[in-house]
């Protein structure tokens, strides 16, 4: 529970923009998995509508491994794209091309969402759960937590963002998501413990979406 003091030193309203990590090559999937569709859209497309019905603005999408093919289906949205050419160093590239851009665009940011394209189950609700904790602890980095770890999505405060845009190598934040718990706070989110990495990773969440329908087609 935050303290008096600490409530006090907040601002009133916590704006904060968010970066969507889509720069992978999705060697496991044999196809990019940005452009794989679930419901009729791309998965790429699915986490940048979350992150556009969320509190977050700006939202930057980091493209990098088949940038070309990809950008098409972010035309109509209003989003910022970021190149990543780096992008086959790992995570911390992406990180770096994603915050470096958000700040320039906007500088009176308090914090910034990193999220990955490929968890079918992220929502504007696992947002708005991130968002909760943060007003309610104000901790400077809130981080979903599933299959016993912190992880993406995470939301950081301003002052990480110069070690944000630092980041070196494949662990990308994951130093700052184990920090000390007075800087972290988690918040149980399991259904975000799936990421789709192969086609029989695909073929299971599908068969797990498409369940409930069939059971009640059947009764």
């Amino acid at each position: 529970m935050a303290d008096a003091a600490d409530i006090a030193g907040r601002p009133e309203r916590y704006r904060f923009g968010a970066v969507i990590l889509a720069a992978g090559a999705s060697t496991r999937m044999g196809e990019p998995k940005q452009l794989l569709e679930l419901d009729g859209r791309p998965l790429l497309v699915r986490a940048v509508e979350a992150a556009m019905a969320s509190p977050a603005w700006p939202v930057v999408v980091v493209l990098g491994a088949q940038a070309e093919r990809i950008r098409p289906v972010l035309a109509k949205l209003p989003v910022l794209v970021a190149e990543n050419p780096e992008w086959s160093e790992g995570m911390a590239a992406s990180i770096r091309a994603g915050v470096r851009t958000l700040t320039q665009f906007s500088r009176g940011l308090d914090g910034a969402l990193v999220a990955l394209c490929d968890q079918p189950a992220f929502g504007p609700e696992t947002i708005a759960a991130l968002a909760a904790a943060q007003r309610a602890t104000g901790r400077s980095i809130v981080a979903a937590r599933y299959a016993g770890r912190r992880g993406a999505p995470a939301l950081f405060g301003r002052t990480h963002f110069a070690t944000l845009t630092n980041l070196t190598g494949e662990a990308g934040a994951r130093a700052l998501l184990n920090g000390p718990e007075a800087e972290v706070a988690a918040v149980d989110l399991p259904e975000l413990s799936l990421d789709l990495d192969t086609p029989a990773e695909v073929a299971a969440w599908r068969a797990r979406a498409e369940a409930p329908a069939r059971l009640k087609a059947e009764g």
